[in-house]
Formats: structure tokens, sequence, C-alpha cells
């Protein structure tokens, strides 16, 4: 059997859908799993032991002639499943025209239509690990999985180096304004550890925050690696950490993925929409203050949409 996993959405997005691959392997085994995702977030990944093969659509250049590449790779490999965990249209036109006889996903998507089987996706107080296993529920029959990824052998021994003290890591960013920490309440909040390595996680593009909050912070033990580590080393970083702090974003699934102990930032969004951590030890922190305007949306925004912020500024950097 041929089987298709498409989420071509973010870094958090894919990290939630590993799930359905580990249900698939356990009812399908011999059965050759692919995976497509965007071009960027392959390095979640690499050397999947469950996976035959990555698909990666680039959607930054090109991205309908490229388009045109994946739909052609995808109808030559003659998948009999494909599951198509991204909500929009783009996936869908993938899904569309694979040439699969069973073709799976959620009615959000503009062509569900030429699915099989539609699932409803509905934001309650689902998590989304089981909204996505909802998927596949009548094939594998298979309980709560949570993410899982796997960091090699390499990755371990990569960030060996970083693992001789006691040390914490905070990923202090996110894709999303109103999603992100303030950088001073985290400079706040690293002014007031002890006796503990501090290793701030981000991407390249993350590196000028990440660099700020370390060069105003009065505590000298903060490390900038933002993009020095590969995402499988940051996990395996992140795995060992006495706790890992993290905004309603990608580090916070990559934190479930290692079951790494995590706290979870939510400023503008809540953890009802179905985001939230799953490690077995883990903390969710938001405002204690009553403001009608949060959660504002199920992503975040670029600036607040009521100019004051306060979901993210009220929070005390004492119940860190």
């Amino acid at each position: 059997m041929r089987i298709l996993i498409i989420q071509t959405a973010f870094i958090g997005d894919v990290v939630l859908a590993s799930p359905v691959i580990e249900q698939l392997w356990d009812t399908y085994r011999g059965a050759r799993i692919d995976f497509l995702l965007r071009a960027g977030n392959e390095g979640l990944l690499e050397n999947h032991p469950k996976l035959n093969e990555l698909l990666t659509w680039n959607k930054k250049k090109n991205k309908f002639l490229n388009l045109l590449k994946i739909i052609r790779k995808v109808r030559k490999n003659k998948y009999d499943l494909v599951i198509n965990i991204h909500r929009f249209a783009s996936s869908g036109i993938i899904t569309l025209f694979s040439g699969a006889d069973q073709k799976r996903g959620f009615d959000k998507n503009p062509f569900s239509f030429c699915y099989t089987t539609r699932i409803k996706h509905e934001i309650n107080n689902k998590h989304e690990v089981e909204r996505n296993l909802e998927l596949i529920s009548d094939l594998t029959k298979g309980n709560f999985t949570r993410p899982q990824l796997y960091p090699s052998v390499n990755d371990f021994a990569s960030v060996g180096r970083f693992k001789t003290k006691p040390y914490i890591c905070i990923a202090p960013t996110s894709v999303w304004f109103s999603k992100q920490f303030p950088k001073e309440k985290w400079q706040e909040y690293i002014n007031s550890v002890n006796n503990k390595v501090i290793y701030l996680l981000g991407a390249l593009s993350d590196h000028e925050i990440c660099e700020w909050i370390k060069n105003n912070s009065s505590y000298k033990e903060v490390v900038n690696l933002s993009g020095k580590l590969s995402l499988l080393e940051s996990a395996a970083l992140m795995k060992d950490a006495e706790m890992n702090y993290v905004n309603d974003s990608a580090p916070l699934h990559i934190a479930s993925a290692m079951n790494a102990p995590v706290t979870a930032i939510f400023c503008s969004t809540t953890p009802a929409f179905g985001f939230g951590p799953l490690s077995d030890r883990s903390r969710i922190i938001e405002t204690n203050e009553k403001l009608n305007c949060k959660p504002c949306g199920l992503h975040g925004y670029a600036a607040c949409p009521q100019g004051h912020f306060k979901c993210a500024l009220t929070i005390a950097v004492t119940n860190l």
C-alpha cells in the first residue's frame, strides 16, 4: 500500500501531523508512507524511521510552477491513499489530481468535494492532534498518540556540549507578533534566573531579537543559539532542559514531541483552540485579567488589534 500525508503549513502543523504517521505505521506494517511538506520544514522529518520519502514544495519561489511539478510527482507515485491534513486550496488541488483511489481530508478545504472521506474540522476543546487523527480513526482505531520526532544520535551528540551544566531553553519569538511574549518581559524573567545556563532558540531570522534579549539582560549566562541549530538539534537540546519556555508557536509542539518539560505562554490566543502542550510536565501561563478582546483570533496578528497588547503585558514574569 502506498500512502501520502500532506501538511504544507508551518513547522508546528507538521509536528502535530506526526501522530498520523505513527498510527498508519502501526496499522499498515509494510506500507510505503510518504510525507509532503513545504520546503524548509523537511529537517523536522529527516531520517524518520517510519517514512519512505519526503516530498517538498517550494512555496517561496516559482510557487505555481513548483505546484505543477509536485502534482506530477504525486501522480507518478500512484498512491492508494492520500490524507490531506492541510485545509487550504493548494493542497486540495494536489489531492484532486493525485489519482489516488482514497482521498481524505477536512471539509474546510475548498477542494474537499473530491475527497472520498470528509471530516468536519471544528475549533473546539479537542486538541489539534485529536482532530488530525479523526481523519484516520476508522482505519486505525488507534488511541491518542503524542507527536513524535526522531533526532539522530548525531543530533544528540552535536548538542551534547551544551548539556554540561543545568540549563533552560527559551524560544522567545513567534511568526505572529500577538502570540509573542514581549522581549522586555523575557529580559525581566532572565534577570531573575540563578545557577542555570539559558539557551535562546530560534531561526536565523530570530537572531536579532535574541541578541537584544541577551545583551540587555543583567544575567550573563545567556547563549544565543538562534540560527545555529537544526530543528532536530533544537529538539535534542530541549529534551534534557530543566524547563523550556515557549510561546503558542512551533517550539511548543517540538517540546511536546520530545515529551520535554514546557511552560507555554498564551498571549492573544487560548489553549481552548486545541494547540496546548502535551508533555507530561507542562504549564500554561496566561494573563489573569479579564479581557473581552482575548482571544482575538486563531493565528494571531502582526500587531495588537486594540493597540494595547494587554494579553501579554499584564502577564507577570513571577508566574513563570
